[in-house]
């Protein structure tokens, strides 16, 4: 099993760069998620999460390693990338880019890449039925799951909140 950043044959030896880095951000997501205990995990809105989340954990390491040990001193960047008021979707654009460039340059399989432009596709082009909070007077919730007025949300929208709070709940 080849880890990123070293030699492949991607095929030619039968071997295949496994993508460690996007597998192990998807991860750490999962179990941020898992541990907040906010959705089930067989739902579309904890698929919404755990990918916007590993977006954000698998982007923000600029220096190629994730390593378990760093995961806890990560956190607070991940609060901060994941905030309200943060243009997060333009930073998944442009760190996806700068990706793309670095693995074009290289001339290596990028399979990490794949599964997180994969990811972006799917966040963006996928909507959930979530409340609408600009219709409820001061915002609040709804008591009651099927009551309120519901919005189609792209799910980028409905899963950066859910990860931000699961990071706040570890």
């Amino acid at each position: 099993m080849l880890h990123r950043g070293e030699e492949s044959t991607d095929g030619a030896d039968g071997e295949l760069t496994v993508p460690m880095a996007w597998l192990y951000a998807e991860y750490i997501a999962d179990e941020l998620l898992r541990t907040g205990d906010l959705m089930p995990p067989t739902s579309f809105e904890f698929r919404a999460g755990r990918d916007a989340l590993a977006l954000t954990i698998f982007l923000s390491d600029t220096d190629g390693e994730l390593s378990g040990i760093r995961v806890v001193t990560q956190l607070e960047t991940w609060l901060s990338l994941t905030a309200y008021d943060q243009p997060w979707q333009e930073w998944v654009r442009e760190r996806l880019g700068e990706l793309a460039v670095a693995a074009v340059a290289s001339g290596r399989p990028a399979p990490d890449l794949d599964l997180a432009d994969e990811a972006w596709r799917w966040l963006q082009e996928t909507e959930l039925l979530a409340p609408d909070l600009n219709a409820v007077p001061g915002g609040a919730p709804v008591v009651g799951e099927d009551e309120g007025p519901k919005v189609w949300t792209p799910a980028w929208q409905l899963g950066l909140p859910l990860g931000h709070l699961a990071i706040h709940l570890f």
